[in-house]
C-alpha cells in the first residue's frame, strides 16, 4: 500500500468510513479492543465491503510510533493535495468562497483543529505555506477528525502571491491582529472571503499584513494578550456563518 496513509482514532477513522468509504482499503483493530464502538466502526466497515484485520496493540503503535491510537487505525487513500492553480480554478464554482490561510502555523494539533472547523463552517480550503509550517501527519489527520479528508490543504510558495491572486478573484482578504481598530463583526464577510491568521505568538508576518483589504480583531474582557490560533480561527469562520445566515 506504498500510496496509501494510515490514519488512527475512533472519530478520524469512523468519519472517513461514513463520508468516504471507497478510500479506506484497510481497518485495523487490536486484538482485544471490543467495545460497542469499535463493533459499530467494524460493521460499518464490513457493510461496505472493506477489508477488517485484527492485529496485536504492539505491532499497531510500531507501525505509528508514540501516539494514541485508540486501538484503531486505518489505511486510506488520502485525498489529494491542492495546488495553488487547483484553489483558483475552484472558485469559480463556489458561490461566495470562504478560504482560511494560515500564516507560519506549526503546531499540528492548531492545524488540525482549523481544519476541523474550517470543515464544519463550509471553507473551500484551507492554504499554508510550504516553509515553516505545519503540515499534513497522523497527528494533524487525528485533531482534524476526518475533515483533513474533507477540506482540501493547499501549500503554496509565496503565501503573499496566493492572496493576490484571491483578490484578483474578486475575494476580500481578512487578517487577524489582536490590536486592529476594527472588530470582525465591522467586516463584512458575505462576500467572497479569506480570512487569514498568522504563527502561534509572532502573528502575521508584514508582507502578509499589507497585503490584507482589512485587520480585525476579537473582543478580550479578560487579561490573556491573545487567543490561540485555533480557537481564533474559529471564532472568525464563525462570525463568518453568522453572518451569511443571517444578512
Amino acid at each position: 500500500m506504498s500510496n496509501s496513509q494510515l490514519i488512527y482514532g475512533l472519530h478520524a477513522v469512523q468519519s472517513l468510513l461514513k463520508r468516504h468509504p471507497d478510500r479506506v482499503l484497510e481497518l485495523r483493530l487490536t486484538e482485544r479492543r471490543d467495545d460497542p464502538r469499535m463493533r459499530a466502526i467494524e460493521a460499518l466497515a464490513r457493510e461496505h465491503g472493506t477489508k477488517v484485520v485484527r492485529v496485536d496493540a504492539q505491532e499497531l503503535q510500531q507501525a505509528l510510533g508514540g501516539v494514541t491510537h485508540q486501538g484503531i487505525a486505518a489505511d486510506i487513500v488520502p485525498l489529494a493535495p491542492w495546488s495553488e492553480d487547483d484553489l483558483i480554478g475552484a472558485l469559480t464554482e463556489a458561490r461566495n468562497p470562504l478560504v482560511l490561510a494560515l500564516d507560519g502555523v506549526q503546531d499540528p494539533h492548531n492545524l488540525g483543529a482549523c481544519l476541523r472547523t474550517a470543515d464544519a463552517c463550509g471553507a473551500l480550503a484551507v492554504v499554508v505555506p510550504k516553509d515553516r509550517a505545519a503540515h499534513l501527519t497522523p497527528v494533524v489527520r487525528k485533531v482534524a477528525a476526518g475533515a483533513a479528508e474533507s477540506v482540501p490543504l493547499v501549500t503554496v510558495t509565496n503565501l503573499v502571491r496566493t492572496l493576490k491572486l484571491l483578490k484578483q478573484a474578486q475575494l476580500w482578504v481578512t487578517g487577524a491582529d489582536a490590536e486592529a481598530s476594527k472588530t470582525a463583526t465591522e467586516v463584512d464577510f458575505t462576500g467572497g472571503t479569506v480570512l487569514v491568521l498568522g504563527a502561534e505568538g509572532g502573528g502575521l508576518r508584514q508582507l502578509t499584513r499589507q497585503t490584507c483589504d482589512y485587520m480585525v480583531r476579537l473582543p478580550q474582557l479578560g487579561s490573556v494578550e491573545s487567543l490561540n490560533v485555533s480557537v481564533a480561527a474559529g471564532m472568525l469562520l464563525y462570525e463568518v456563518v453568522r453572518q451569511r445566515n443571517n444578512p
